[in-house]
């Protein structure tokens, strides 16, 4: 059986090269065995083993790759082709992979990424074949950054050289739109949702037009009860740009996880998040693995005082600077502030800079070797790989998603129409599942921990977040080294 050969020669291949993660046979035995039955499986791993996973991925791939599909993200794809394969290869192990938008028709491993996916999904190329899915706790949003559509100036123009007939009316109504968007932004440069009548209204124009350029066809394909729509505003030209995404992509994909035989790997310590996600897109889990591991790590020290004022205060901004400057004081290593509200981000680097000079830096990945990184969380999730390990994390802000933001708006208005616990059910298990890959590599540098947002005392739901953070240790006052 494919079970027993992968086992074999995974084992080989670890008595050559030992490795620290304790489940690569297990892993291995799995995949195995959902690539001969064809069935539907979760195998939840443990988010301190990013990266770990591959080689019991690969290995029964290996012998049996006919009709498997791997989706990778940019990243993934690099680490595979440039790390994993070559390292399989010096062992005599090769794995034919397949790149391009139709199916291979040899006994191959077919590779995409996530609009690849869609695509091939789109065009009935995916019957039969089995997906592999790493790091199935990111499906949803990088396949609904994958359907995100941008309507910008130019293609507005190029609707109306495509139907002069309806120039006038095509104009008329962008007008009627712009007048509307500029009068109800409540700041340079916001981000305002658009009124459902009037995207109706466009949408029964162009039905009458007959066929549009791209992306047009796109948007009259979306329906605004699933679909989040909102133009971000420039105020200096005078111009918008429409974006539409939708709610919940796995559901605008009917078909996609329920038709087809997939291996799903979560490294998310939301399983309920994940597993939320997949019954609403009728995953049909036939084995549900989870393969902990022994909680071995050094405690973090947590600096985290009781008391904090909360973040929609007056003086939070001052608390934020006050509280930073004594943080980042006499440090010798890197610091990384995470803070996602634009405006209190780039007014703390600004109040920082003025401080410590040009050790302050925003968003950068060459900082000084004492550095002070300000950023968003979605920014050091994403470039953490190419910075030094930090000496310590300052959380400004907790990374729960704001309402102020138009797609975050559109999904709880839908979870309060069908009577959920918007923030319990969306915004905490979403906010949480960030802290644990965010902190990882402090860990691995004996660092230090600050959150300073004074909700982790002053709500309830607080105590999650501690739990997530485990094991830590009180750091109670800010002492010299």
């Amino acid at each position: 059986m494919l079970e027993a050969r992968s086992h074999q020669q995974l084992k080989h291949l670890l008595l050559q090269n030992s490795s620290p993660w304790p489940h690569h046979l297990t892993l291995s035995r799995l995949v195995a065995r959902s690539l001969r039955r064809k069935d539907h499986t979760l195998i939840q791993l443990d988010p301190r083993s990013k990266d770990l996973w591959w080689l019991g991925l690969l290995v029964p791939l290996c012998l049996e790759a006919k009709d498997a599909v791997m989706i990778l993200s940019d990243q993934q794809r690099r680490r595979l082709l440039k790390v994993e394969l070559p390292q399989l290869l010096t062992k005599g192990i090769k794995l034919p992979c397949w790149e391009g938008h139709l199916p291979p028709s040899g006994n191959q491993l077919w590779l995409m990424n996530h609009s690849e996916l869609i695509e091939a999904h789109h065009q009935g190329h995916l019957k039969s074949r089995q997906l592999i899915i790493p790091e199935a706790d990111q499906l949803s949003q990088r396949l609904r950054d994958s359907m995100a559509l941008s309507i910008t100036p130019q293609d507005w123009e190029r609707l109306r050289r495509a139907h002069p007939s309806a120039e006038a009316s095509l104009m008329q109504l962008h007008e009627r739109l712009s007048r509307s968007l500029f009068t109800h932004a409540t700041r340079a440069n916001a981000q305002v949702r658009l009124d459902g009548s009037e995207i109706q209204a466009l949408k029964d124009l162009m039905r009458l037009l007959g066929p549009s350029p791209s992306p047009w066809p796109a948007v009259l394909k979306a329906d605004s009860r699933f679909w989040a729509s909102w133009a971000e505003l420039d105020h200096r030209l005078l111009q918008w740009q429409w974006h539409l995404q939708p709610l919940e992509p796995l559901q605008n994909l009917p078909g996609l996880l329920r038709d087809q035989p997939s291996v799903l790997l979560s490294g998310s310590r939301e399983h309920e998040l994940v597993r939320t996600e997949l019954d609403a897109a009728a995953f049909p889990a036939t084995v549900i693995a989870r393969l902990n591991e022994p909680n071995l790590q050094e405690p973090i020290p947590l600096f985290a005082p009781r008391r904090q004022p909360l973040p929609n205060t007056e003086i939070y901004a001052e608390h934020l600077l006050d509280q930073c400057r004594r943080l980042i004081l006499g440090r010798p290593g890197i610091t990384v502030v995470l803070l996602d509200d634009q405006q209190l981000r780039r007014q703390l680097t600004s109040e920082l800079a003025a401080e410590f000079g040009r050790r302050v830096v925003h968003e950068t990945t060459a900082p000084e070797s004492n550095g002070v990184v300000c950023c968003r969380w979605a920014w050091w999730l994403h470039h953490q790989d190419q910075l030094p390990l930090p000496e310590q994390l300052i959380v400004a802000l907790l990374p729960l998603a704001s309402v102020e933001s138009p797609l975050t708006a559109a999904r709880v208005e839908s979870l309060k129409n069908q009577g959920l616990d918007w923030f319990r059910d969306l915004l905490l298990p979403e906010a949480l599942s960030l802290l644990t890959p965010a902190i990882a590599p402090l860990r691995k540098n004996h660092g230090r921990l600050a959150i300073l947002d004074g909700r982790l005392r002053g709500r309830s739901w607080g105590k999650q977040v501690l739990s997530t953070l485990e094991p830590w240790t009180p750091l109670q006052r800010l002492l010299p080294d």
